[in-house]
């Protein structure tokens, strides 16, 4: 990534003498986005009651460095030399995740985006495969024989909008219908106002039986089926446009309105494209 020229840090700690410099990447955060986030941040221990030293070195700066990784794949250690050092990094990184600091992130966020009703009554799961990094330990890891990949797989629910409302990783060696034990109890246990689930046929067998009988999570079962010819589906992602590309009236509109298996559902298309 290529950065901006250095200029001075406007969210450096009080007690720092002269400042430091910092470089702006695509990555990095706007001073509008910093204005949402920095209050959703765990305080510093020095300033929480628990004693120590103030922090070193600025939050946004950390925030910058993390984005960074995360936005561009790469390793801590390949950090620029103008990023606070890699292991101070992974530490703040580490401390902020065992507080639930993202997870707050997420929501508040989610929450902003949802003006209409910020309880979801519907939710999509799904699954996707990715190669885990030589990193990942062998048990943590798994072969996903139907994607021909070793890495790990996430187990995601979404609400209609696609906002992120549960995550489940495991090894790309479990069903999805084993992971959906673990991924339907999160949501169940985070939202109680959820009517409806959407999956598609990776999720078959007792699961939906349990799922309604257990959590009162009812769940429909949506088969791929084929494009009509003047279908306006994405085959890029096999649903009908009306669904994941409609606008957010549409959107709301289906979780105002209680769903109805027999009627409600997205559409499942094919991936081809007919000429």
């Amino acid at each position: 990534m290529t950065s901006s020229p250095i200029s001075p840090c406007p969210s450096c700690p009080p007690h720092a003498v002269d400042g430091h410099g910092y470089a702006v990447y695509p990555s990095s955060v706007t001073d509008a986005e910093w204005a949402i986030v920095e209050p959703l941040l765990p305080a510093p221990g020095s300033m929480a009651g628990r004693g120590g030293r103030p922090e070193k070195y600025c939050r946004r700066v950390i925030v910058d460095a993390i984005l960074y990784i995360v936005r561009g794949g790469f390793a801590r250690r390949q950090l620029p030399v103008e990023f606070p050092p890699a292991g101070t990094v992974y530490a703040v990184f580490a401390r902020w995740s065992h507080s639930g600091a993202w997870q707050h992130i997420v929501d508040a966020l989610r929450d902003r985006l949802r003006v209409r009703d910020r309880c979801p009554t519907a939710a999509i799961i799904d699954s996707q495969t990715v190669p885990a990094a030589d990193t990942v330990p062998r048990s943590s890891r798994g072969w996903d024989g139907g994607k021909g990949t070793n890495g790990v797989k996430r187990h995601i629910a979404v609400d209609v909008n696609g906002l992120l409302l549960a995550v489940v990783i495991t090894a790309a060696s479990i069903q999805d219908r084993d992971a959906a034990l673990r991924l339907l109890t999160a949501l169940r246990g985070r939202f109680s106002t959820i009517r409806l689930v959407w999956a598609d046929s990776g999720y078959p067998g007792r699961r939906p039986v349990w799922a309604k009988d257990v959590l009162a999570l009812p769940m429909q079962i949506i088969k791929r089926i084929p494009a009509p010819p003047d279908s306006t589906s994405d085959p890029a992602c096999g649903w009908s446009r009306d669904v994941s590309r409609g606008s957010t009236s549409t959107a709301a509109a289906c979780e105002t309105t209680k769903p109805d298996p027999t009627t409600t559902r997205p559409r499942f298309t094919s991936r081809r494209s007919r000429p």
